[in-house]
């Protein structure tokens, strides 16, 4: 009997449970000058926690992280672990296109304070399904964390198929689910048919949450719940609870401002609503730019209706 896979495949299983409901993918504060905001990395985790999310991702792709160093990574994920201290779930975001890089970077990630690693399929590439297969197979070979694949064709330029997703999650006991962002509710639909009981199904696209979940995703990882962390946390949990008549109408309230948040790109509009509740700064760094006038405008106007 092979006890160290059984550990493995425990530790798995509980961890997955810390990812049932509300995820953010946690902004990055940057100071006028550039820097990276510590003080307001901390407010917002606080906000955060405060507002009811379940767990947080921290250097997503909404954490901007292709603009920070390897030395600012490290110090973002550390700070973040002391921040949270254990009070909810905490996930790195550790991808890339280089299959080489990722798996060393996996290999030296300090996994104090963390419950898994999230990452995202190889960017620009466009490598077939085989190789897609064996990019996250390396990783799962050498990840002392177990893994949540994501899989955002916008981004990357390519789709992680649901064959591919379900043969990953049945060869891989530590790749215990996944963050869909495809939109393709036909790949969301064979996943669920096909995948190995306990592998879960995240929403890694708000507009679609809630539809999503009746289908049986487990919840969402967020960026506008990085603003309104207590009104997306109770659509959730509502829809966990099956009622979605309910969920439906909080969902629709939320619908306006989800579509500012990235009428002109993301992270830049969250940004912008943060700001105006005074949790951090709007500064991003290029090529991200700051939205017009006339959206900020119409973030703001609608973030003082959510939240007043």
């Amino acid at each position: 009997m092979n006890y160290e896979l059984i550990i493995i495949f425990a530790t798995s299983m509980a961890n997955m449970n810390k990812f049932y409901g509300t995820g953010v993918a946690i902004i990055t504060p940057f100071l006028t000058d550039g820097q990276v905001d510590y003080d307001g990395l901390k407010n917002l985790i606080n906000y955060l926690i405060d507002g009811g999310v379940d767990y947080l991702v921290s250097l997503g792709t909404t954490g901007e992280s292709a603009t920070l160093s390897s030395e600012e990574k490290k110090k973002v994920w550390q700070h973040t672990a002391q921040v949270v201290n254990g009070r909810i779930g905490l996930i790195a975001g550790i991808g890339g296109n280089n299959t080489y890089e990722v798996v060393e970077q996996v290999k030296a990630f300090n996994t104090a304070g963390y419950d898994a690693i999230l990452s995202a399929s190889p960017n620009y590439n466009k490598p077939t399904q085989e190789g897609i297969y064996q990019h996250y197979k390396a990783i799962a070979e050498v990840s002392p964390l177990p893994i949540l694949l994501y899989n955002v064709p916008g981004r990357t330029g390519s789709n992680v198929s649901a064959e591919t997703t379900v043969r990953l999650a049945k060869d891989f006991k530590n790749i215990i689910g996944t963050k869909e962002a495809s939109g393709n509710f036909d790949q969301f639909n064979a996943i669920m048919r096909d995948k190995p009981e306990g592998f879960i199904l995240i929403s890694g696209d708000d507009p679609v949450t809630l539809p999503m979940m009746a289908l049986g995703a487990v919840g969402v990882i967020s960026v506008i719940g990085n603003a309104l962390p207590k009104q997306l946390s109770a659509m959730v949990k509502t829809c966990l609870k099956g009622d979605f008549k309910a969920a439906q109408k909080m969902h629709l309230n939320l619908v306006e401002f989800t579509r500012l948040m990235f009428v002109e790109g993301s992270p830049a509009g969250v940004k912008i609503a943060l700001q105006e509740l005074g949790i951090c700064g709007n500064a991003v760094r290029l090529p991200l730019v700051q939205v017009s006038d006339k959206t900020a405008i119409q973030i703001i106007s609608e973030t003082q209706k959510l939240t007043k």
